[in-house]
């Protein structure tokens, strides 16, 4: 391995480390950045966390994940922004800049994805003045539209710049994860739109393999292993203007089945031989 200086492994790609494994899997190969989830972060405390990563010199680069917005009664939306606010105390806590948003499906019963865009956004008005006083940025992910009915109804990044570019760059920007967006010919020209409005908060990889696992959400390939070309949209990103840490978040059940800091290892060498 070479220059991992804008590498960030997201946590969930070896969620079967602990935190304190993961963070000495870092350390020992050389690692300087990191994605973290909320769940494990708060079984093992958010302050210890911080504290943990902190004293081994680690970059938190995002927090995964806030969201789920698209609620139609009044008191799970009451709910689902008092839990976005502990998320944005939670980043701040660890000391990232970014809480990266999954805006959330229909509603049980709904067909209105008009609707529940419009409460994505009704939410970000709240949600957004609140995470600029914590110095945090809200970053949108578009995923693929085979999630669109359960899971997030903003599908393409120029859904995702519609509904950021309502509130300012510094409340809320967009997700650039090329597994979500690699099929969609009009990604590269919204990739400039964000960076040229500066709202590319953060980029992520994951390679897209067939057949997809039942379920699909664990299907995300390790880089190199499908038909993404890593190098074509980081070219893309950074003529936009980006050049932050490049983060990569694998959901993956054969990869949680292997050893983990073998799994880490193998992600680094994948990276530096994929995007250098």
């Amino acid at each position: 391995m070479t220059d991992l200086s804008r590498f960030s492994i997201n946590q969930m790609t070896v969620k079967q480390l602990s935190l304190p494994e993961l963070v000495e899997a870092c350390r020992e190969l050389g690692i300087g950045s990191l994605g973290l989830w909320r769940e494990p972060v708060r079984s093992y405390g958010v302050e210890e966390t911080a504290k943990l990563v902190r004293d081994a010199g680690l970059t938190v680069t995002t927090l995964c994940r806030g969201g789920f917005f698209t609620a139609i009664d009044p008191d799970e939306r009451a709910a689902a922004l008092d839990d976005n606010r502990r998320a944005v105390d939670e980043a701040a806590t660890l000391g990232t800049d970014t809480l990266v948003l999954v805006s959330g499906g229909l509603p049980a019963g709904s067909k209105d994805l008009h609707g529940a865009r419009e409460r994505i956004a009704d939410a970000l008005s709240v949600l957004g003045p609140y995470a600029e006083d914590h110095g945090v940025r809200l970053a949108i992910e578009p995923l693929h539209p085979m999630y669109a009915a359960d899971r997030c109804v903003v599908s393409t990044l120029t859904q995702a710049l519609d509904l950021a570019e309502r509130f300012p760059a510094r409340q809320v920007g967009v997700t650039v994860d090329t597994y979500h967006i690699w099929w969609d010919d009009n990604a590269p020209a919204q990739i400039a739109r964000a960076g040229a409005g500066g709202r590319i908060h953060t980029f992520q990889l994951a390679d897209w393999t067939t057949p997809l696992p039942e379920g699909v959400l664990n299907g995300r390939g390790q880089i190199g292993d499908g038909a993404i070309d890593m190098r074509e949209w980081q070219r893309y990103v950074e003529a936009a203007g980006y050049t932050g840490a490049i983060e990569v978040e694998l959901f993956n059940d054969a990869l949680w089945a292997r050893d983990g800091r073998e799994v880490l290892a193998e992600t680094a060498e994948r990276f530096v031989t994929h995007t250098l």
